[in-house]
């Protein structure tokens, strides 16, 4: 892309495109524990047998309701179920269960993203096969994430879903908001420095290249004002899924940088709050 390693750096450095990055991060932390204090502690299960593999359920209101699993963003190094509860007012509210999984950083997996990936997908076999237990209506699953969190919600949507017991079309719907699904470029980067890259490894982890996999509707979505990178992998996926014949939507958030673009998946006005309700047929 003509870059230089200075800028290809800078293009997957959310930071030098929105320098109020952590008093937004710091704001979604507050907002999360007021969540928390608004609708009780969630259920907090275990979905695999290490420590780090669990789950927070906060349970709609009423039974039988569909399900939104999040995956969070934080470079793959960062991040936890507890400080994206703010979300979970959201989707409650409009009748629907929201559950955020803990998964392993991936420095703490020898930089291999693979344990990471593996992890996500359990979690979200655990949440189709035991839905009946918190509530929740598993033929009514959807999944999404952002950023490091929308590459895995990427991963997720490609999943030969046969080897963890699910049905091809268990997940009916997905968001995959300012992520990153062809790994060559990251490789290239100043990620490259804490994630062990192998060729196995982008190819079966680039989403991009797995498209004829995917068996539910997406929304790519992505902020105007994040990296130049973000943009377009953003865009260029949207575009490869269309051309495939597959459903999808592209949402291009106007004035939104990285960091806002996942605020807004509280917001039922925000792009991926209003996109996630659409989705789910709860608007």
């Amino acid at each position: 892309m003509d870059y230089d390693q200075v800028e290809l750096d800078a293009a997957y450095d959310q930071s030098a495109y929105a320098p109020l990055s952590g008093q937004l991060e710091a704001r979604m932390a507050a907002n999360s524990k007021l969540v928390r204090e608004r609708l009780g502690q969630p259920l907090r299960v275990a979905y695999g047998p290490t420590q780090i593999e669990k789950l927070d359920i906060y349970r709609a209101h009423q039974p039988g309701a569909p399900i939104f699993v999040y995956l969070h963003g934080g470079r793959w190094l960062h991040g936890n179920a507890a400080d994206y509860a703010f979300k979970a007012e959201l989707f409650v509210a409009h009748g629907a269960t929201y559950i955020a999984p803990d998964f392993i950083s991936v420095d703490k997996a020898n930089g291999d993203l693979g344990v990471l990936a593996d992890q996500v997908r359990r979690a979200v076999a655990w949440v189709w096969k035991n839905a009946a237990t918190f509530g929740g209506d598993a033929s009514r699953l959807y999944v999404g994430g952002h950023s490091s969190g929308g590459h895995l919600s990427g991963v997720v949507h490609v999943t030969d879903w046969a080897s963890y017991g699910l049905p091809a079309n268990a997940i009916k719907g997905g968001m995959c908001a300012s992520g990153m699904y062809e790994l060559t470029p990251v490789r290239l980067s100043s990620r490259g420095k804490y994630i062990a890259f192998t060729d196995a490894m982008v190819e079966e982890l680039s989403a991009q290249r797995h498209i004829d996999r995917i068996h539910a509707p997406l929304i790519v979505s992505y902020g105007t004002n994040e990296t130049p990178e973000f943009q377009r992998q953003n865009r260029e996926f949207a575009a490869a899924v269309k051309a495939a014949g597959k459903p999808v939507q592209l949402i291009e958030a106007t004035g939104y940088n990285h960091f806002e673009m996942e605020e807004s998946y509280g917001n039922p006005y925000g792009p991926n709050g209003r996109a996630a309700l659409a989705l789910m047929g709860l608007t």
